[in-house]
């Protein structure tokens, strides 16, 4: 078996020539193609990375923020301070500084609420009026007991109290 004599025929050389320089002329623009698109490619994974690494540290912001605001929020949720004061005192002549020294009293028994958990504090407000309730105060030889008329449970307690003239 022997190879045919076509390289002799001319019409054949050109038709072999025009496939190896089509097979050349695609092979050069199907590279630009799959450069210019690997390209395309390579500039859309680079937004998306700077894109990412944008979210990971506003996600990163976020995330300190909200643990700032859970620590300040946990703040809220203690007992920091307890506030009192004693109302229609002047119906009974009393002076201010006595009633500032029961005001005062009292606060320094409700010292042991402060820093305490909000939640403990409110389930047991029934404990805390009988407490305050129950204590009776001596002004101007007149024994007083006092009323609850206001009682608000926040980061501060504020108590409104009454006086009223005991047995």
């Amino acid at each position: 078996m022997r190879i045919p004599p076509l390289y002799r025929r001319p019409s054949w050389q050109r038709f072999l020539g025009g496939v190896v320089v089509g097979g050349c002329i695609s092979w050069i623009i199907f590279l630009f193609m799959f450069g210019v698109l690997q390209e395309k490619q390579a500039k859309k994974i680079k937004t998306q990375k700077e894109t990412i690494e944008n979210l990971i540290q506003e996600k990163k912001i976020w995330q300190e923020d909200t643990k700032e605001l859970n620590r300040k929020n946990a703040e809220l949720l203690i007992i920091q301070n307890v506030q009192v004061k004693i109302k229609n005192y002047e119906k009974y002549d009393i002076d201010t500084l006595s009633i500032s020294e029961a005001e005062n009293d009292i606060k320094e028994d409700l010292k042991s609420l402060i820093a305490k958990d909000l939640n403990i504090i409110y389930k047991n407000k029934d404990l805390i009026i009988k407490t305050i309730e129950n204590k009776s105060v001596k002004f101007n030889n007149h024994r007083f007991n006092y009323v609850i008329k206001n009682i608000f449970f926040y980061s501060t307690i504020n108590i409104e109290l009454e006086l009223k003239l005991g047995k």
